[in-house]
């Protein structure tokens, strides 16, 4: 493997492998539909709406899931143009400043410098995304006061 491609794919940086559905699962089923949908043309309406008799929740999840992906593969062709020393802020132009606030380390909002704020906000971004309380990637039929989970490869065997 080259050097660079060991860079890309090195676990410290801020680049990550694209989040997968399972084949066979519901949203693995919705997300092959997306991708043909925005793959057709330029009609963002249609590309974004609701298929029907699909579950909105699960329709929602796979966009962001999707979006998530692709604003990763962007940033990680840009981020080694932007350090520390060249970008020390993040902002939007001259008249906007990003500050970072969560519930750890930072309690205020803290200016930081662009790669920072960028790898703290996609490791939040990811974790919001593997939280199966936001994006449950099972089904919980409750029988009896007893909750039983499934997950969508089991409920379709």
């Amino acid at each position: 493997m080259s050097i660079a491609l060991k860079q890309v794919f090195n676990k410290d940086k801020t680049f990550r492998p694209k989040r997968r559905f399972e084949p066979g699962t519901q949203r693995f089923e919705l997300h092959k539909r997306a991708q043909a949908s925005l793959s057709s043309g330029l009609d963002l309406r249609a590309a974004v709406k609701l298929p029907q008799g699909e579950d909105l929740n699960d329709w929602v999840a796979v966009h962001v899931v999707d979006f998530f992906n692709r604003i990763n593969l962007i940033y990680g062709t840009v981020c080694e143009f932007c350090t520390e020393k060249s970008c020390p802020v993040m902002s939007g132009g001259p008249r906007y400043e990003y500050r970072w606030q969560d519930e750890h380390k930072y309690k205020k909002p803290t200016p930081l410098p662009a790669p920072q704020y960028m790898n703290l906000l996609m490791d939040w971004i990811e974790m919001q995304i593997n939280n199966e309380d936001i994006f449950p990637t099972s089904i919980v039929i409750t029988a009896r006061g007893q909750e039983i989970a499934f997950t969508g490869e089991q409920c379709c065997q």
